[in-house]
């Protein structure tokens, strides 16, 4: 008789998976100067390389959400990471930008459905007042990987070229989906699972709302983050050693920021919580702003950024409570709403840069995003009001 694998075993599986999407993700922001330079277009150019890959997961979650309903877990989240890694590895060998820009798009495909999936299976696993802190346990490999994964890829990068910084991860990749296949538990599939049935998530109200939030006012963070190393070269001198340092600086706020938000979402709830991250991340864009022209303060900024990175946590919790039985999609289109930020505030930081604001306008950006989210929160806190006024008078009727 075999023993099943250890469920921390398991969960180590699918933060190494996190881990090697963290690292892909963001280095493709942090390596963005010498990519550009080294292809021959311009910095805004080279943002499309990560809109690419944002508009993948957009794209890829829906999809893989739908293919995947009926799958084995434990195959289907190790097919999805081995895809990844074998999709990064051609980003790394092939040649030109736009076969880059390609690559990108074809790997944020299974981005979306191996997250999403990853974190209901850690969430199950815990009592359901601590499922926050299962989600933070997968989150850990993607902020872990901005400590620790995206400064290595930055150092590749300037070191030995760029290209490193897509082929380490792809490795990474492969890696987990053979020790998610040995590891994870074998569950097995509902027979009763209807794949269809996945798309209704995209009809409730309470929904689109948590994912809207997410996909608007998470975009002042990436608006900052995606040009922070070209801004840093472009208008101080920094040691060799200060962009890894930056980007590592972003990781490990971010890591400090989920643990935080795990907690602050325990104490005061969702919508309150929601509300302190996004007014913080605002204050954080608009630091990162003033911060420009001294390579120092950028760094600081990069990590006072990285704490507003917990408002994912609020926001997987939300949808967990809302989605009914389509957890699957509604969990996978919440990595599908903040690719969508990643897309939206790149992109517009770009046109405010190639309009010639100047390297403070992805800060300015960022904030604009930040307080639209604030707004898209009072709608989904207003909704959600009503319905439980409304609840409440079905249960309780006038005498």
């Amino acid at each position: 008789m075999t023993r099943q694998p250890s469920l921390r075993l398991a969960i180590l599986s699918l933060a190494l998976g996190a881990f090697a999407i963290g690292t892909s993700e963001f280095a493709a922001m942090g390596l963005l100067p010498w990519y550009a330079a080294d292809l021959g277009v311009t910095d805004p150019q080279a943002g499309h390389v990560i809109s690419a890959y944002a508009l993948g997961v957009v794209v890829g979650a829906p999809i893989t959400s739908v293919l995947g309903a009926r799958l084995p877990r434990r195959r289907y989240l190790a097919a999805l990471i081995g895809l990844y890694g074998v999709i990064n590895l051609l980003s790394a060998v092939l040649p030109g930008y736009g076969t880059l820009v390609a690559m990108r798009f074809l790997a944020g495909l299974p981005h979306g459905g191996f997250l999403g999936v990853a974190m209901l299976f850690a969430a199950d696993a815990l009592p359901r007042e601590q499922r926050a802190k299962g989600v933070t346990h997968v989150i850990l490999g993607l902020t872990v990987a901005n400590i620790i994964g995206v400064p290595v890829a930055g150092w590749l990068g300037q070191t030995l070229g760029w290209r490193w910084g897509f082929a380490v991860p792809g490795v990474l990749a492969i890696l987990a989906g053979a020790m998610i296949l040995k590891c994870a538990p074998r569950v097995g599939v509902d027979p009763n699972a209807r794949p269809l049935d996945e798309l209704k998530a995209l009809r409730n109200p309470s929904v689109i709302l948590t994912l809207l939030i997410g996909a608007i006012g998470f975009g002042g963070l990436f608006a900052v983050y995606s040009y922070l190393s070209a801004a840093m070269l472009a208008t101080s001198q920094p040691p060799v050693w200060a962009v890894p340092a930056t980007l590592s600086a972003f990781g490990i706020g971010a890591t400090l920021g989920s643990i935080g938000a795990a907690r602050l979402t325990i104490r005061l709830g969702i919508f309150r919580a929601g509300l302190v991250l996004i007014l913080f991340m605002a204050a954080t864009q608009g630091f990162a702003a003033l911060a420009v022209g001294s390579w120092p303060l950028m760094l600081a900024s990069a990590l006072v950024l990285g704490l507003g990175s917990g408002m994912v946590v609020p926001l997987q919790t939300r949808l967990m409570d809302v989605a009914g039985k389509a957890q699957s999609m509604a969990s996978a289109m919440n990595h599908a709403a903040f690719n969508a930020a990643n897309a939206l505030g790149p992109w517009l930081a770009g046109l405010a840069l190639a309009a010639g604001w100047g390297w403070r306008a992805p800060g300015l950006v960022g904030i604009g995003l930040s307080v639209a989210g604030l707004v898209a929160l009072g709608v989904a806190w207003a909704h959600q009001r009503q319905a439980d006024l409304a609840g409440r008078a079905k249960a309780f009727p006038a005498e």
